[in-house]
C-alpha cells in the first residue's frame, strides 16, 4: 500500500523573489509559500475552492484506489496552474514532489470567473485526453517516449529535460512498474535515442526516433 510521504502541513511564505504576475484577475493573491518535498497540498473530498500556481518544483495530482495502489493523473511544472474542480469538491490529492514553490488564489464569494477558468479547464480536458490515449498504449516503450517528448514540450522543446519526478511516480503515471519504467530508459540509453545525465535528467539526442516510438 502507497504511504502517504507526509501529513499535511501549513503554508509558509517563502522568501521574495520574481515571480509571475497573478494570472486570474480579481482573486485574492495569497503570497508565494514554501512545501518541502512530500507536503500534502489538498486531499480527496476536502473542499475546493482555490486555484494553485506553481512557481518552481512540481506537483503530482493523484489518487488511491481501493486496494491501496497509486494512480497519477498528472505531474505540473513551473508556470502551470492547478487545483480547478468541476464542483466544490476535490477529487484526487496534490503533493509537492520536491521542494515547491506555490502561489495560491481564492475567488471572492459571488465573483464570476468562468470567462478566466475556461481556458484552464479546456487545457486540463485535453491534457487528461492524451493521457488516456498513452495509458491505452500496449507497448512500455511507447507509453515512456510519449511521456519524455510530454515533458520536453512542456519545457519548451529542450534537448535536455529535467524530470523532477521519480521513476515510482513515472511509472504510476503511465501505469508502470518502476522495474519497466527502468529498463525501458535504459534500452532507449543504449539504442542512443536518449542520454541519462542523472536520475532526473535526461537529454534527447535522438528526437526524431523518439516521436516515432510515441505516435
Amino acid at each position: 500500500m502507497y504511504a502517504q510521504a507526509s501529513a499535511k502541513i501549513e503554508l509558509s511564505s517563502y522568501p521574495p523573489h520574481q515571480s509571475p504576475a497573478p494570472v486570474f484577475e480579481g482573486a485574492i493573491t495569497q503570497p508565494v509559500s514554501f512545501l518541502p518535498a512530500g507536503a500534502e497540498i489538498y486531499a480527496q473530498g476536502e473542499k475546493a475552492g482555490a486555484l494553485y500556481q506553481v512557481e518552481f518544483g512540481a506537483v503530482r495530482i493523484y489518487r488511491l484506489l481501493a486496494d491501496g495502489r497509486r494512480q497519477i493523473s498528472a505531474f505540473h511544472l513551473a508556470g502551470e496552474t492547478f487545483g480547478f474542480e468541476a464542483d466544490t469538491t476535490h477529487h484526487f490529492f496534490a503533493e509537492a514532489i520536491n521542494a515547491t514553490g506555490v502561489r495560491v488564489f481564492r475567488t471572492p464569494s459571488g465573483m464570476d470567473m468562468s470567462r478566466q477558468l475556461l481556458p484552464l479547464a479546456l487545457k486540463g480536458l485535453t491534457r487528461a485526453q492524451e493521457h488516456l490515449l498513452v495509458l491505452g498504449r500496449q507497448n512500455a516503450i511507447e507509453r515512456v517516449a510519449a511521456f519524455l517528448v510530454e515533458m520536453s514540450e512542456r519545457q519548451g522543446g529542450l534537448r535536455q529535460v529535467e524530470l523532477p519526478m521519480s521513476r515510482i511516480d513515472i511509472g504510476d503515471y503511465l501505469g508502470l512498474t518502476i522495474e519497466t519504467v527502468s529498463r525501458v530508459f535504459t534500452r532507449l540509453k543504449e539504442k542512443g535515442v536518449i542520454r541519462l545525465l542523472s536520475l532526473r535528467s535526461i537529454e534527447i539526442l535522438k528526437r526524431d526516433a523518439l516521436l516515432a516510438m510515441g505516435e
